[in-house]
């Protein structure tokens, strides 16, 4: 699976700025109710946050990512973030983070969660393709770098 199967141009976000955990969190909700209004944007927030209370997302290399579950979805729902600035995200690796690939996946689907959650960290082990991300300019340019790797 590759990033651009469940990633599409207005979920891949370059060049943003946040200076928190939780702001991240409460953007990636935000994102996610404009994109599915029938998810409430506080809903979707408190699942990202229960997530994270069990452990850091922080995989480690500047990456998270932040995933929560939801009824009231069919498949797998996914964004890419990039930071500016790393934020301090109680990454595995104490490293902040400034690649955030965050996901909203349906209640009980275990089987396919993990296989997403594998596939995204195999597709973010290519230090090239992270170093692309981190230089795009504009959303763009990050949504051209994520089809490419195709």
């Amino acid at each position: 699976m590759k990033l651009s199967s469940i990633i599409n141009k207005d979920c891949s976000k370059a060049a943003v700025l946040f200076n928190s955990k939780k702001r991240i969190l409460e953007y990636v909700s935000e994102l996610t109710h404009e994109q599915l209004p029938h998810l409430e944007q506080h809903d979707v927030l408190s699942a990202l946050m229960s997530r994270e209370k069990l452990g850091s997302t922080g995989i480690g290399k500047g990456i998270a990512i932040p995933h929560g579950r939801m009824q009231g979805i069919e498949q797998v729902f996914a964004m890419i973030l990039v930071s500016k600035k790393p934020v301090p995200f109680d990454a595995i690796d104490n490293r902040p983070v400034d690649i955030f690939v965050a996901l909203i996946v349906p209640e009980g689907d275990n089987q396919q969660h993990l296989k997403t959650l594998a596939a995204i960290a195999e597709s973010l082990k290519d230090k090239e393709f992270c170093k692309q991300l981190r230089h795009a300019c504009n959303d763009t340019e990050l949504y051209s770098i994520i089809k490419a790797q195709d």
